[in-house]
């Protein structure tokens, strides 16, 4: 079974910074591109950051600057530092990947289960 399951949401206070984290765990063969989306309280899921397979990143505008999303050396984890963190930037934090798992032919796109990150003094 493959999965993904993030981690290090919590409490910061308005100019603080916290780091996401996401593992994709599983007899995985290979995973292409590995995004992170939020969702605001009554609001959609929007796209946060992407980094692709060779290390290309792209970011929202309304984190440019502030967030930095990577990944490690062998590809399966991905991470999400964000600085300067406003009340904005309250919302459930999804990692998503496309995975292609050993003994199959197509990739998945997967979903973790989400993160709680609230802003607030």
């Amino acid at each position: 079974q493959v999965q993904l399951v993030e981690s290090g949401g919590g409490l910061v206070q308005p100019g603080g910074s916290l780091r996401l984290s996401c593992v994709a765990s599983g007899n995985i063969l290979s995973i292409k591109a590995m995004r992170w989306y939020r969702q605001p309280p009554g609001k959609q899921r929007e796209l946060v950051a992407t980094v692709t397979n060779s290390g290309d990143t792209n970011y929202a505008d309304s984190v440019k600057g502030r967030f930095t999303i990577s990944r490690d050396n062998r590809k399966t984890t991905v991470y999400l530092q964000m600085n300067s963190l406003s009340p904005e930037d309250t919302a459930v934090y999804y990692c998503n990947a496309e995975v292609l798992p050993r003994y199959t032919a197509s990739y998945l796109e997967l979903w973790g289960q989400g993160t709680l990150v609230t802003v607030s003094s």
